[in-house]
């Protein structure tokens, strides 16, 4: 029996350890850098980028030398000219019943407006790619400073609520047997149990918010969903870290902002389509080389040594000379003009938007500097207040209400100050993003 207790506890022992072990630490930056690479959208962009390497590569080889090869068999059943007989004696066999010729083209395209444009485009759709990974990589960023955040505030939430729970405890505790002793009233009793229960029910929440949080935050990162997951930073730190009064001087640079160039992207887009279609009115000249043999026999006897072969070839030019198209190309310009000017507009239009988006960005981020000074000076005061009016409590000067008052206002306090943190923190985040400042 001894030696089973041995082993089980061996056991439980070795995969607490094994657990330890295979739990991922993540200060805020590794979080960052490690989605950045496992995130699944990030590494959907990055496919993007590689998608529109090889569409520029395929459109660059469509205006290059291209070969083919080819070998065509035929079989006449029934010949068209089986023979002739012309003297009665002779016959003249105008056609083998078996054929193979196998042959071999190049060709080159030498002159065509609208490859000239595609090369262009592959350029352009390549950047646009790049760009949608560059606001990608913003977006997982500011999305794991959010979850990172929410896992934080969680943890010190419940830091806070146990203590409170603790505090609480002792007072109903001490509450409890002064009323036993007929030394104070029942109500007061009740108010404690009324605040340690909702103290209590708030914990319960919060602790079920944590494990979605790390859920959260690990499928942010790229992680299965109940990976073991352990955060090194703390709340205050980063919140310290992330107060930064320069960030507010910084110049609102409109071009460095990740929606103006993709909407630029869409613009150069727009006005290459109308090259295009410009370009469908241009000749398009290629150039063809060909050569081949032909092989015929009565019987399938083409990979003997004694098989004829004559051979052929031909060189030559085709040009193609749009003509008359019932107005189809015109119409088809005139609407990619009528795109490119809503694609100017659309530029316009994200410029202000970007400058407004920039300006609520600073403020948001202010003011949330501002509210945590507010907050933290709040939290001091209700800790006085609350200290005092419990020492009112007990000394039977103050009574249970203003206890229960001074309590909900502390825990509030508390509250909204670790969220005034968290602000601080997604507010600069949210600045850089605008800002781009991260990739600049």
């Amino acid at each position: 029996m001894k030696n089973k207790l041995i082993l089980v506890f061996s056991l439980l022992n070795f995969m607490a350890v094994f657990s330890q072990e295979n739990k991922q630490n993540f200060t805020l930056q590794e979080a960052i850098d490690y989605a950045l690479e496992h995130n699944r959208t990030a590494k959907n962009a990055e496919r993007d980028i590689e998608a529109a390497k090889n569409q520029k590569w395929e459109t660059i080889a469509t205006g290059l030398p291209q070969i083919d090869g080819k070998i065509s068999y035929i079989n006449n059943i029934k010949q068209q000219f089986p023979g002739i007989d012309f003297n009665g004696d002779n016959v003249v066999d105008f056609g083998a019943k078996q054929n193979i010729t196998p042959s071999i083209t190049l060709n080159q395209l030498i002159f065509d407006g609208s490859y000239l444009v595609g090369l262009q485009s592959a350029k352009v759709f390549l950047e646009i790619s790049k760009n949608a990974k560059t606001k990608t990589d913003l977006q997982v960023r500011q999305n794991v400073i959010n979850a990172y955040g929410n896992v934080l505030l969680a943890k010190e939430s419940i830091k806070l609520l146990n203590s409170n729970v603790l505090i609480l405890e002792k007072n109903l505790n001490e509450t409890t047997k002064i009323y036993e002793n007929g030394l104070g009233d029942e109500e007061s009793v009740e108010q404690l149990q009324i605040t340690l229960s909702s103290i209590k029910s708030s914990l319960n929440k919060t602790q079920r918010l944590k494990n979605m949080a790390y859920q959260l935050l690990n499928i942010t990162l790229g992680l299965n969903i109940d990976n073991p997951t352990n955060l090194t930073d703390s709340l205050e730190s980063l919140t310290l870290q992330n107060m930064s009064l320069e960030l507010l001087e910084t110049e609102n640079k409109i071009e460095n902002s990740i929606d103006y160039q993709i909407a630029e992207n869409d613009k150069a887009a727009k006005a290459l389509l109308v090259k295009l279609e410009q370009s469908r009115a241009l000749p398009t000249l290629s150039s063809f080389i060909t050569g081949s043999y032909i092989g015929n026999n009565d019987k399938f006897r083409f990979l003997n040594d004694d098989q004829i072969w004559v051979g052929t070839a031909a060189f030559g030019f085709n040009l193609d000379i749009p003509i008359f198209g019932s107005g189809l190309k015109s119409a088809r310009t005139q609407r990619a003009k009528i795109n490119l000017e809503k694609a100017k507009d659309d530029l316009t239009e994200t410029e202000q938007k970007i400058k407004l988006q920039i300006e609520a960005a600073k403020s948001d981020y202010q003011f949330s500097i501002e509210e945590y000074e507010n907050k933290k000076e709040n939290l001091n005061l209700s800790e006085r207040i609350e200290r005092k009016n419990q020492t009112k409590f007990f000394e039977g000067i103050a009574s249970s209400f203003e206890l229960r008052q001074a309590q909900t206002q502390l825990y509030s306090s508390q509250q909204e100050f670790l969220q005034a943190m968290l602000d601080v923190i997604n507010n600069k985040a949210a600045l850089e993003t605008v800002l781009n400042t991260v990739n600049n």
